[in-house]
């Protein structure tokens, strides 16, 4: 399992304490990583608000001054929001939604960034999903602001070729984490049904991948999406 070498990487993930935030960060641990996550939880490394442009800002100056160097980092922060069909969805729910799946994604990749190009290393994983490739009915803000963090990643991808940082992102199916137990039952039943598969992913499985991302192994692919669906992927 834990093939992929991370030692002396210090890596950090945004959303480090949700089910796909700890599955990665044990993976991590295991193969060698320092890790640092950034939550809102009580038990996060540093205790800030993602989506608070100042609050990251001065995260990432702690961090690089107590590690010297970001080698990896992984956007793990997000929200489904609310099933609801679009005329009943408010304009709050909306706009938290997109917050929390995207704009903390721009703010920890936009403080990220400067270290890794100065250092002309670096990996970052961005967590987008199947929603954002296909849509899902009733989640109108998740899978625009996920379809959104792909066209992020994929341009990231080409702003940095130049150097020998690598961005990607990875698109899940549903995964089996207290996140998605807050969907409605019966949203919940008809996502699980598009898998063919059968089930829903486990956190580890997902954790399996960004390692390779993560790792000097991922050296030739950048600015791409890759699937983690079950089979529920079309393209």
């Amino acid at each position: 399992m834990n093939a992929i070498d991370l030692k002396g990487r210090v890596a950090l993930l945004s959303g480090g304490c949700g089910g796909i935030g700890r599955a990665v960060a044990e993976r991590f641990a295991a193969s060698g990583a320092k890790v640092v996550t950034w939550d809102l939880a009580e038990d996060a490394d540093d205790q800030l608000d993602v989506t608070d442009e100042t609050a990251v800002a001065q995260a990432m100056q702690r961090l690089l001054a107590s590690h010297e160097r970001l080698d990896i980092l992984v956007n793990c922060a997000g929200i489904i929001g609310p099933n609801l069909r679009i005329e009943d969805y408010s304009v709050a729910d909306w706009q938290r939604t997109v917050d929390i799946s995207l704009k903390s994604t721009f703010l920890c990749c936009r403080a990220a960034v400067p270290s890794m190009r100065a250092r002309n290393c670096g990996r970052i994983v961005n967590l987008a999903s199947i929603a954002g490739k296909e849509g899902n009915a009733t989640m109108t803000a998740y899978s625009a602001a996920k379809g959104a963090v792909i066209a992020l990643t994929k341009a990231l991808g080409k702003e940095l070729a130049d150097t020998d940082v690598r961005v990607n992102c990875v698109a899940p199916a549903v995964i089996a984490t207290p996140m998605n137990q807050k969907m409605t039952p019966e949203a919940y039943a008809a996502v699980v049904s598009k898998i063919p598969l059968g089930r829903p992913g486990q956190p580890s499985e997902v954790a399996a991948m960004i390692a390779w991302l993560a790792s000097d192994e991922c050296s030739f692919s950048t600015g791409a999406c890759f699937d983690l669906s079950g089979g529920r992927a079309t393209y």
